[in-house]
This record gives structure tokens, C-alpha cells and sequence, in this order.
């Protein structure tokens, strides 16, 4: 399940043994008006038609998936530059959920990213745009108010003690002094299920096949 308003394209580099690993990429639905997550992550269950499978989740797909493993018999579940719970979540997520400053992010300016393209200033925000163009699926502002609000204010306070928790500890989203019991990957950003693909085609079987 890839991040919050992104495609499976994030996924591209990502190559595990065939004879070993069948993939199957979840695409993000859009959400009913005042759908809970839960809710949302029962729709998600019903895309899947194969039973103890493996559920690997970035960022707001990795809460996602967690909220989809209370209703699955799972063989191993993974997340990916996320949260397990709330307490995880940085000072400036609280803070919103506290004060509902989310309901005033301008949500709709995301179907205007060809409008900020003319106006790029500097060869990092040029960059940082193409990025956008090309992993990001969901563009509709409904989408993203809906995802922004429940990655802000998800209240879980347990998590599965067995889930496997991936995190760089340059992550400027969630950073790395918020997070406990990870595996770390020294220099990994908030996107390095992109750029450092390697560390996870090498030690994503074993992680997997792991008892």
C-alpha cells in the first residue's frame, strides 16, 4: 500500500524472487463523505483475495494497514516510514489534532501542481515537483482532507507486537526521535522506499519469510 495520495509506481523498484514472492499493489480508493477509516480499511480488505498474506504499508499506507490486519489472518505485517500509534506522531501532528488546524490546509491546490511547475524557483523545487508528478495518483482535494484528518488524528495506543517497522533516520515526516523498536536504515529519507530500493530487495525475504 503505497503513501498517503501516492500510486504503486513508489513500488516500481522493488523487485523480489518470482519463485518465491507474488506482488499485488493496493490503489487508494476515495473515501465516503464522513467515512471513519476503519471503514475505509474494511473496503480495502475486500480487494484481497488471497488468504495469509503479507501486508506492507508506507507512510499513511503503513497506518492504513494496520487498520486492515485487524480484520485479517495475516502472515506478517510490515510498515514502511510510519507510525505504529499516536505516540509516534511529531509535536506538530499533535498540535493540529489538538487545535484542528488540518481542516484548514488549502487541500485543493494539490490539482494545481502544473500552475506551481511555472513558477518553480531552483532546481530542488523543480526536482521535488517532477517527484510529485510522477508518484503522486490522487490529485482530489475531498481525498486528501479525508487522509489528512485521519493520519492526524489516528488514536491507536497498542500495536501487534510482532509488525516490522522500517525507518530512515533522516525521515523529515516522521522523524526517527519519535519512533521505537525499528529497524533503522542509516541516511533513509521519508522516500527511501524509492531511493534506497536496494536494502529492500536484499533484506525483504528474509524479513518476510522470518518466523
Amino acid at each position: 500500500m503505497p503513501g498517503m495520495a501516492a500510486s504503486p509506481k513508489i513500488f516500481e523498484y522493488i523487485k523480489l524472487p518470482e519463485d518465491q514472492f507474488k506482488l499485488h499493489f493496493l490503489e487508494w480508493l476515495m473515501p465516503t463523505e464522513h467515512e471513519s477509516l476503519n471503514a475505509y480499511a474494511l473496503r480495502m480488505v475486500g480487494l484481497i483475495k488471497h488468504s495469509h498474506v503479507v501486508l506492507i504499508g508506507v507512510s499513511f499506507g503503513g497506518v492504513l494497514v494496520q487498520e486492515m490486519s485487524k480484520h485479517l489472518n495475516l502472515k506478517k505485517l510490515i510498515i514502511v516510514s510510519s507510525v505504529k500509534t499516536k505516540n509516534e506522531l511529531p509535536s506538530k501532528m499533535k498540535l493540529a489534532r489538538m487545535t484542528g488546524a488540518y481542516k484548514i490546509v488549502p487541500t485543493q491546490l494539490a490539482s494545481k501542481i502544473d500552475v506551481f511547475e511555472k513558477y518553480a524557483f531552483g532546481k530542488l523545487m523543480s526536482k521535488r515537483i517532477e517527484l510529485y508528478k510522477m508518484y503522486l495518483s490522487v490529485n482530489d482535494h475531498k481525498y486528501l482532507s479525508w487522509a489528512i484528518k485521519e493520519m492526524v488524528c489516528w488514536n491507536q495506543e497498542n500495536y501487534d507486537p510482532d509488525i516490522v517497522h522500517i525507518h530512515g533516520d533522516n525521515d523529515s515526516v516522521f522523524p526517527i526521535s519519535y519512533i521505537s523498536n525499528c529497524i533503522i536504515i542509516p541516511g533513509g529519507t521519508h522516500i527511501m522506499i524509492i531511493n534506497k530500493y536496494k536494502w529492500f530487495n536484499e533484506n525483504l525475504p528474509s524479513l518476510i519469510l522470518d518466523k
